[in-house]
């Protein structure tokens, strides 16, 4: 295996990356890693990512990189944080630009693409040991999505476009990674407004349950409304 070092002159320049925070819900917060084929670190678990082409807006580099080693395309990509630790990469200095994607579970499917050894989601309370500062970076996603859930209705990103409200309940205690009241819970988010009742129900194990959508009006104001008050 080729040893990297920061007098390797191919690294002679800072340079800037970008990392893409994909997150979804499968029993759970999950977040996507990819096992990297190169050094360093080749063969540990890190966050989609790479370096930024000369002429590449920071958004596109984002999502060429999650393209390129995992094959999604996310419609929700918001940028994160920037990371400047000079000693993050052994490379060189390397500052990197991390953005926050969302993604319903099923609505793409995972794979390996040119840049990455293996893809695959893994529980993002308990992830594997991660190459580079990600163990940060992820702490830092998760942070803002269970700060935004309490100012806005970024968890509709995650859900289909009907759920019932115990599904929506459901995905904000995969989010918190706690339990909430149902009673209470459910009492708030029928009067913060945001929802509107699809006149269908869904089929389970005990009587149907009601549909629901996020109301048109609310969602063009995605990002910027406050659930509770």
């Amino acid at each position: 295996m080729a040893k990297v070092t920061r007098s390797d002159s191919r690294y002679a320049r800072p340079a800037v990356t970008v990392d893409v925070v994909v997150f979804t819900l499968q029993h759970g917060l999950h977040v996507l890693l990819v096992q990297r084929k190169h050094p360093p670190f080749a063969g540990m678990w890190a966050l989609p990512g790479g370096f930024v082409e000369i002429d590449e807006p920071l958004e596109e580099a984002a999502r060429r990189e999650l393209r390129e080693e995992s094959a999604l395309q996310p419609d929700y990509l918001e940028q994160l944080y920037a990371f400047g630790d000079p000693q993050r990469d052994p490379r060189t200095r390397v500052i990197t630009i991390a953005y926050l994607a969302l993604l319903p579970h099923g609505r793409q499917e995972a794979r390996a693409a040119s840049d990455a050894a293996a893809a695959s989601w893994f529980p993002a309370y308990a992830p594997p040991p991660l190459a580079f500062d990600h163990g940060r970076i992820l702490d830092c996603a998760i942070a803002r999505l269970r700060c935004q859930l309490e100012r806005s209705a970024l968890i509709f990103e995650l859900l289909p476009p009907e759920f019932t409200l115990g599904e929506l309940q459901q995905a904000y205690e995969q989010v918190l990674n706690e339990r909430l009241d149902k009673r209470n819970f459910r009492r708030k988010m029928l009067r913060a407004g945001l929802l509107a009742d699809t006149g269908r129900h869904k089929a389970g194990a005990y009587r149907p349950a009601r549909l629901y959508r996020l109301r048109e009006e609310a969602a063009v104001g995605l990002r910027a409304r406050r659930v509770f008050p």
